[in-house]
């Protein structure tokens, strides 16, 4: 009888905290958002008259708003445990962030990785499936200029062009740093199947823990950030709307994400806080953009390669628990939520 008292006990204590979480995000949401929305609206004359203003303005906003997600995870328990290489040679410089794409918690988990970096969520320009438009969240990505793109086979070419009109017309001129990529194009759980039946179809490596990226997004990016050249009567110049000193893409930031047991979290989960404190491992591979060849067979098999080597490192994690450690890498931490914007 004392035994049943105390799990209905802690059931109760369970379902009281849970509850106490949902209150709270909802809460969160509820006047967090419209504040940010409220105070855009008042900035917005700034936008005409001091855009650089404006926009440094919505990125201190837009950081304390990710802060509030990064909370979420934090108070729940959910660390987070870097290592590889030195990323603090990228941060203030333009890079393409590479993530493996496993549940709706990836998203958050890198918000609150980045958190914990001096000035680097204002800079962020997020690449995220459309249907993002019509959450919750999806006022403050179109205020800030984050891109959506159409997902399906019938959609992609038009989604890349989207692509390359939007840092044209948005990241360059905001002189954002740093693009969110999962190149995977959705979960890891509903692409699988997918990838391996043209894996095999295609005499590529199965892969278990990622799935192959695709190409469409990733190109364009790697095309719109590299220096235009023209030949004139065989002498090749520079296009001279791209400045190669403040435009170039610097750095490929490869980011490996690992979840405790091999189970991903997810945002309900995060919201409700009800899965025990575990942490969540990201493996950092920082490569100079000049390393990405620009033929586009051979720009396929380096992507191809760095997702086969994500494949390795999963596949050692899961098995040891452990990320292989390599010249160079910095030694494992758990990332410390204490910095301001």
């Amino acid at each position: 009888m004392q035994q049943q008292l105390r799990n209905c006990g802690i059931k109760a204590t369970v379902t009281c905290k849970v509850i106490i979480r949902i209150l709270f995000v909802l809460i969160n949401n509820i006047y967090c958002i419209p504040t940010y929305c409220v105070w855009m609206i008042i900035f917005f004359p700034l936008r005409k008259i001091h855009p650089n203003l404006y926009w440094k303005l919505e990125g201190l906003f837009f950081h304390w708003l990710l802060a509030m997600v990064s909370m979420w995870s934090w108070s729940a328990g959910y660390d987070i445990v870097e290592m590889g290489d030195d990323i603090r040679l990228c941060l203030n410089d333009r890079t393409l962030v590479l993530v493996n794409h496993q549940s709706t918690a990836d998203v958050p988990m890198l918000m609150t990785n980045f958190n914990s970096k001096a000035g680097v969520l204002p800079n962020i320009m997020w690449i995220m499936d459309r249907i993002f438009k019509f959450t919750n969240f999806g006022i403050v990505s179109i205020i800030h200029q984050d891109f959506f793109i159409l997902s399906g086979k019938d959609q992609r070419e038009q989604a890349v062009k989207e692509l390359r009109t939007h840092i044209r017309g948005s990241y360059l001129p905001r002189q954002r740093k740093l693009i969110i990529l999962f190149p995977e194009g959705g979960f890891l759980r509903k692409r699988r199947e997918a990838s391996q039946r043209y894996a095999q179809k295609n005499n590529l490596p199965l892969l278990e823990h990622v799935t192959l990226p695709r190409l469409g997004a990733f190109s364009a990016i790697i095309d719109e950030l590299s220096p235009k050249q023209t030949k004139y009567g065989g002498v090749t110049n520079n296009n001279t709307e791209f400045n190669e000193n403040t435009d170039k893409l610097a750095w490929i930031l490869d980011i490996t994400v690992a979840y405790s047991e091999g189970r991903p979290l997810d945002l309900p989960t995060i919201i409700m806080g009800q899965r025990r404190a575990c942490r969540t491992h990201m493996y950092y591979r920082l490569f100079p953009s000049s390393l990405v060849p620009r033929e586009q067979e051979e720009m396929t098999k380096w992507l191809f390669d760095r997702w086969e080597e994500k494949e390795r490192l999963l596949e050692t994690f899961y098995s040891t628990g452990e990320f292989p450690s390599h010249k160079g890498s910095r030694q494992t931490a758990v990332i410390q939520q204490d910095c301001k914007p």
